[in-house]
């Protein structure tokens, strides 16, 4: 375990929690929500980053709960993986209401935070999960924006500040609690993840 880099992330969940400036910080306190900020190995290869919590991640203070993280803990075991080996943030740290998709403003109020922890955890892989986060990851690598469902799966090289990186897309898992079926294509995509990623 590396002490500074748990102390660096612990500044930035502490950092986080007192965020008054956010647009989201009165609906979090109005509704006794906690903020949802990144758990798992500060020293992880892999890290996974989400879009925003819903309301069992918020209830709770960690990241995919519920159904939908029945489903992430499937996804990560059928690779080897278990939460204990990866780190797990979002680009939004509180909760959107009525679950909507983030603005412009919101994500510029996060995202540098969802870059510290990038750099503190070095990962070699970062797996986006769903729209917003493989966006925001793409134009910030300067690379074209493009549908989720043309790219899922498919393997980016990107260089970070810290060195060589390769970035993944995926589906987000609670869409698989729409439409089942997404179920069996995000398997296939974890496990050419497994095959073919260098770690």
């Amino acid at each position: 375990m590396d002490n500074n880099s748990d102390q660096l992330l612990l500044q930035i969940h502490n950092e986080v929690v007192g965020l008054i400036q956010s647009p989201l910080y009165q609906n979090r306190v109005k509704n006794g929500f906690l903020p949802v900020v990144g758990e798992g190995n500060s020293q992880a290869k892999i890290m996974f980053i989400a879009e925003a919590p819903g309301i069992n991640e918020v209830k709770t203070g960690h990241h995919f709960q519920g159904a939908a993280g029945k489903i992430f803990d499937q996804l990560i075991a059928s690779i080897n993986l278990d939460r204990n080996d990866i780190y797990i943030t979002n680009i939004i740290k509180d909760k959107l209401p009525q679950n909507r998709d983030p603005l412009p403003e919101e994500i510029n109020i996060y995202a540098p935070f969802l870059i510290r922890q990038i750099k503190i955890i070095k990962p070699k892989v970062i797996i986006t999960i769903g729209r917003f986060s493989t966006n925001y990851l793409l134009e910030t690598c300067h690379l074209p924006i493009q549908p989720i469902g043309q790219i899922h799966g498919k393997i980016f090289n990107i260089n970070c500040s810290y060195g060589k990186c390769q970035l993944v897309p995926m589906f987000h898992t609670a869409a698989a609690l729409y439409n089942t079926n997404l179920i069996e294509v995000m398997k296939k995509d974890f496990l050419q993840l497994k095959n073919k990623v260098k770690i």
